[in-house]
């Protein structure tokens, strides 16, 4: 019986518009694609979501990437305010799923710096049960530590959890563990998938 509902946040409960969030800043076509490359689609943005390194540290690795286009990345990241945004149905969503009797965490890769600044997408936050933002442990998805922390913090039987997140490779680690999952598109599929599960 699932007990445990756990969501992934970006493009689940919120949005990640990294895309919309440079064009909002005037950047598009080749830039754009440079400056995703050498900023959210590199391996270290995960940097900036493990908490360990300092902003500028991390600001130097995308720069690293590209060097010529440092003046471009300085001012795309100075504030990341709107690069997450809030959807509709999250408080409501929580809030109907902790009115039926079941626990809600979160589980996320997230920075501290875009918690900060884009605080206004997570107003779902304190809806939920709690959860583990990734900067705040120094572990990020997939690695198996923010699960086994996630089970071990909050007392928690893998087969009696369901975690919902987008991206697949996040839900393999959590399927080894033996906690249900759900490929995450959007919310009325997921709706139908947590039914199958019991969850109504």
């Amino acid at each position: 019986m699932i007990k445990t509902i756990i969501f992934d946040i970006g493009n689940v409960l919120t949005d990640f518009r990294w895309r919309e969030f440079y064009k909002d800043k005037g950047y598009d076509g080749e830039l754009l694609e440079r400056l995703a490359k050498a900023t959210v689609q590199s391996p270290d943005w995960c940097e900036y979501d493990r908490g360990v390194l300092t902003d500028e540290e991390v600001l130097k690795r995308f720069i690293a990437n590209d060097p010529d286009i440092e003046k471009e990345i300085r001012a795309a990241l100075e504030d990341t305010k709107g690069i997450v945004t809030g959807r509709d149905y999250s408080i409501p969503w929580v809030k109907e799923l902790k009115g039926k009797g079941y626990q809600v965490l979160y589980l996320s890769n997230f920075s501290k710096k875009i918690r900060r600044e884009c605080s206004d997408a997570l107003e779902f936050i304190p809806y939920t049960d709690g959860g583990i933002f990734s900067y705040e442990d120094y572990v990020i998805k997939p690695g198996v530590e923010i699960y086994l922390l996630l089970l071990h913090r909050f007392g928690l039987k893998p087969e009696e959890c369901v975690f919902l997140d987008d991206t697949a490779y996040n839900l393999e680690v959590a399927a080894g563990l033996g906690i249900n999952t759900i490929l995450y598109t959007d919310r009325e599929s997921a709706v139908a998938e947590l039914k199958k599960l019991g969850v109504e």
